[in-house]
Formats: structure tokens, C-alpha cells, sequence
């Protein structure tokens, strides 16, 4: 079966997150996303462990269910950690998805970060002062069948690869525990296409997972595979193994739609591509202050293929617009908009999901519950026929259906 998995996102009790990020709430939500099987976020949270131990009952190989079965959604053990250091007289700040087999092993690592004198309680995506390479041995000391995902790894600011604080490879990042980093998080801002070109990631496979910070973030990048059941120990071993064939599709932002695709300064509104940032010297022609180089420049740096050559472990995907935002597109009003909302339950009802509207739905069961405008939305965004201002120095970019590609649609009681 096909169990859409995303396993990077946040509880309530991390940082500038929604309150309503609740075991049961987030179970809810993934029904309606069409998610199967989704990450517990921030298990290292002295509070959060707990309403993980109180809500959540293990159904064997790192699974688990709601204790009062009121979902069909399945829970991994996951978490956000932030890694701050100094190494090679630069301070590094990386930031890492942990996936652990067991609530022993996470209990185990846990006590680890306590030892070390971490402050666990603070956040939950916790600052670490451990560099990643010994974190790493902390981790599979902890629990061996443990994972580790670099995450959103382009990031500027917080990444493996981030141009203002990361590194150049996996391996001067990890050193000799590199062979034990079995993928990589692409982030909202690249997808795979973009990490295809460099030959160094062609022994890691490319995950994508929405790093949610409210419900209605769940499953805005997810991962495809082919299991019997949602299991993180089959999770694990179609990554370890690299078993391309079970592991069918990511699910991707459109890449230009993140806060860090291109170069710019946010503050004087200014953005260019990579070659404009060279010729500017990288500094901003408005302030003289440096730009953010962004993730196409940053790859485009480290890059060994040219664009449109494949990796050796490369997994097809496909790029959605959340259902909200696609259709405000159409309405030319907010994703939070009440009319959107309206159109949104009319779509997500009897059975069908969110992701099943936005990428396999038939255009003719579409037509019946919604309109003509909307269902050619849809139909051009799977077609990949969409404008886009892309993102820049922290500001995400702005998405809607292609002009001329589809009627105008009234613009009366929009709201």
C-alpha cells in the first residue's frame, strides 16, 4: 500500500508554534491531509515525552497508535534538533531530524543531552552546543537503529549546506560517521531536481517532510513508499537498504514558493538570481549590505552536474500547492479566507483527502463538487503551470495559476 509519511514538524511546545499542535489534533489533521503515518515532533520535551507516553500506545517496530484508536493515523518517533558549534573557526549551526526505534532508545538518548548538561526543557527543537559528529554517536549509542536526517539542508542560516553556517559536504560535516547518514531533508526551498546535481548526494536518498508549525502546514512536502503497513522499521530499511523500489515519490513545495530560493535582502525588497548577486559582489545595491545567498545559488556553487542530469538514487516526485493557497490563487483572497474555506470542505468530504484532490482525483469527480475554475487550477498546477515570485532572504515566495491560463473568476463577496 502507499503510505505517505511526513516526519519533520513541531509540537506545541516548540517555539513561535500553534497551541492546537496536539497529539489528537495532529492525527485529525493528517486524516484530512492524507497522511499516513506522521512524526511525534520534539520527543526530547520533558512534557511532550509524556503526552507521548499518555496518548500513543507502540504496536511494535517503532509504530504507534492513538491509546483510544479514535484515528487511523500512525505516529514514528521523531524530533528537531538544533546543533550551534564552533568547528573550523567558523560557528556552525545545523539543524537535524532524529528518528528513534523506541521510546527506550529516546529515553536513552534523552539522558545522553541531560548528561551533557543540555537544557531540554526550553524548547522543543532544543540549541545543542554537541557538535553533529559526535551527536550522531551519541545517537546510535543511544539506540542503534536510530536515524539521522540532516534537515531542510539548504538553509542559509541552520543547515549542513546553508551558506552562512554549514559546510561544503556531508563529510566534513559528519567525518567518519558520514556512512551512517542514509538521506538528506531537501527543504522547502530545493527539491530533488535542484540535488541531483551534485554527485556527492548520490548515496543518500532525498526526504521531504513539511516541517510544520501549525495543522494547517502538515503535508506541504511528504514522502511516497510502498509498505504493508505504516512501519518505521520498514521506514528504515528501505533508506538503509536503498530500495528504490519501495520508495515511490516525495511530494514537493514548488521550490521558488520557499523563504530562501533565491538571493535578496529582505529589507530593501531587493532580489536577483545568482549571477546578478556575482556581479553585485554580493552586496545589496540599495544598502551596500551583504545579500542572503540563497539555496539556487548555494547549489549552483557546490553543483558537479549540469541541470537535468539525475542522481543515481533519484526517486521520482511531484509539486503541489497547498489546497488553501491554491485555491486564494483562484479567488485572489487569503488561504485563510472564508470562502476558501467553504470551497475546501466541499472538496474534502466523502472520503477523499487533500492530497488526493491535489494530485489523483479524476478532473471529472472534481467537476462535481467544485468549480470549473478550480478544477483547471488544479489541473495546471500538476501540469506545473504556475507563476511564481520566488522566495528570498526569509520571505516566501508568492504562487498562482499561470496567467491566461484559466477564466477570471467573480470577484464579488470574496470574503
Amino acid at each position: 500500500m502507499r503510505v505517505i509519511t511526513d516526519f519533520h514538524l513541531h509540537s506545541k511546545w516548540s517555539r513561535a508554534c500553534s497551541k492546537d499542535l496536539t497529539i489528537p489534533n495532529i492525527a485529525k489533521a493528517c486524516e484530512r491531509k492524507g497522511i499516513d503515518f506522521v512524526g511525534t515532533s520534539d520527543f526530547t520535551h520533558p512534557a511532550w515525552r509524556g503526552e507521548i507516553g499518555r496518548e500513543l500506545v507502540d504496536e511494535g517496530g517503532g509504530t504507534f497508535r492513538l491509546r483510544d484508536e479514535s484515528s487511523k493515523t500512525r505516529f514514528l518517533l521523531a524530533t528537531e534538533l538544533s546543533c550551534i558549534y564552533k568547528r573550523g573557526g567558523k560557528v556552525r549551526r545545523v539543524h537535524l531530524c532524529v528518528l528513534c526505534s523506541s521510546l527506550d532508545g529516546v529515553d536513552r538518548f534523552t539522558k545522553a543531552l541531560v548528561d551533557r548538561g543540555c537544557n531540554i526543557k526550553a524548547d522543543g527543537r532544543p540549541i545543542l552546543g554537541i557538535d553533529s559528529e559526535e551527536l550522531l554517536k551519541m545517537l546510535l549509542e543511544a539506540d542503534p537503529e536510530a536515524l539521522m536526517i540532516p534537515a531542510h539542508a539548504w538553509t542559509p542560516w541552520f543547515a549542513v549546506f546553508g551558506s552562512m553556517s554549514g559546510f561544503d559536504s556531508l563529510d566534513e560535516c559528519f567525518g567518519e560517521m558520514t556512512p551512517h547518514i542514509h538521506a538528506i531533508e531537501t527543504g522547502l526551498s530545493s527539491d530533488p531536481k535542484m540535488n541531483w546535481r551534485l554527485p556527492s548526494l548520490d548515496n543518500v536518498f532525498l526526504v521531504s517532510n513539511s516541517d510544520a508549525h501549525s495543522l494547517d502546514k502538515l503535508g506541504r512536502e511528504a514522502n511516497v513508499f510502498d509498505m504493508v503497513a505504516p512501519s518505521y522499521a520498514e521506514l528504515r530499511r528501505i533508506l538503509v537498504e536503498k530500495d528504490l523500489s519501495k520508495f515511490i515519490e516525495t511530494i514537493e513545495f514548488f521550490p521558488e514558493e520557499g523563504k530562501y530560493h533565491t538571493d535578496g535582502h529582505r529589507l530593501c525588497e531587493f532580489s536577483c538570481a545568482p549571477q546578478e548577486t556575482k556581479r553585485l559582489k554580493g552586496l545589496c545595491p540599495k544598502c551596500g549590505k551583504p545579500l542572503t545567498i540563497g539555496v539556487l545559488h548555494r547549489i549552483d556553487d557546490l553543483a558537479g552536474r549540469s541541470e537535468g542530469e539525475r542522481g543515481k538514487l533519484a526517486v521520482p516526485y511531484r509539486s503541489i500547492v497547498p489546497l488553501a493557497e491554491l485555491i486564494g490563487s483562484v479567488f485572489d483572497v487569503g488561504a485563510s479566507s472564508k470562502k476558501v474555506a467553504r470551497e475546501v470542505e466541499k472538496l474534502v468530504k466523502d472520503g477523499r483527502t487533500e492530497f488526493g484532490v491535489l494530485l489523483d482525483e479524476s478532473v471529472s469527480t472534481l467537476g462535481t463538487v467544485t468549480s470549473s475554475e478550480i478544477v483547471e487550477a488544479i489541473v495546471q498546477m500538476r501540469e506545473g503551470k504556475m507563476d511564481i515570485r520566488p522566495g528570498f532572504d526569509g520571505e516566501y515566495g508568492v504562487i498562482r495559476v499561470a496567467a491566461g491560463m484559466m477564466p477570471k473568476p467573480e470577484q464579488k463577496n470574496l470574503l
